[in-house]
């Protein structure tokens, strides 16, 4: 919890207290259903919850804006993103029923109002989001087709509208073909080892008038 207090100072109350909770309501379920590596759950807000924090490093969303996490699993990016941001709007998609049950089981327990589940795959869904988000799902082109028309034409945001991945690794071979991307190291913003290699992945969409 010290990563979050720390990083994120100037937390709401009702913020911190979801924050907190996090970590018990998942050491619970995944005793149940394994949706954290058992090795990453003792280190969850390092690993997961500050990972997923690192978007809001990069861009605030606004109130009112649409984000959707394409294969969320356990929740993440999204859940953390959603207790930051209680005014925008989630969608948290994953195809495995018993990751989105777990998620449901977590949202609920959280009180977050501003999330929404679907179980099924990103390509069967319906609507437009100001931004899609996900933790490396898939190597991009795979990715980029999956969410093909997803997103809304019109950006609210200083930033256009597009793809935020968090991946890490060497990913020039993958984003090859994307000559608008924009890679940042996590380690601008986090100083831990673990972030070293990780990066987030933005993507811009650009759409034909």
């Amino acid at each position: 919890m010290k990563y979050i207090t720390s990083y994120f100072p100037g937390l709401e109350q009702k913020q911190e207290s979801q924050f907190k909770a996090i970590s018990e309501l998942y050491k619970n379920w995944n005793q149940k259903i394994n949706v954290v590596s058992r090795k990453d759950i003792d280190e969850i807000y390092l690993r997961h919850v500050l990972h997923s924090l690192a978007i809001a490093k990069f861009i605030q969303f606004k109130p009112g804006s649409k984000v959707i996490d394409v294969g969320t699993g356990g929740g993440f990016p999204g859940i953390p993103l959603a207790i930051l941001f209680p005014e925008t709007r989630f969608t948290l998609v994953d195809s495995i029923a018993k990751k989105i049950k777990v998620v449901n089981e977590v949202v609920e327990n959280l009180g977050l109002q501003n999330v929404k589940t679907i179980n099924g795959r990103v390509e069967n869904t319906k609507g437009h989001y100001d931004f899609i988000i996900s933790r490396a799902v898939a190597a991009m082109p795979t990715f980029v087709k999956w969410t093909k028309g997803k997103i809304a034409k019109q950006s609210q945001h200083d930033i256009k509208n597009g793809i935020i991945y968090l991946k890490g690794g060497d990913l020039s071979k993958e984003l090859k073909p994307y000559t608008k991307v924009e890679v940042i190291p996590i380690s601008k913003y986090f100083e831990d080892d673990f972030f070293e290699t990780k990066k987030i992945v933005y993507l811009p969409q650009k759409y034909k008038g």
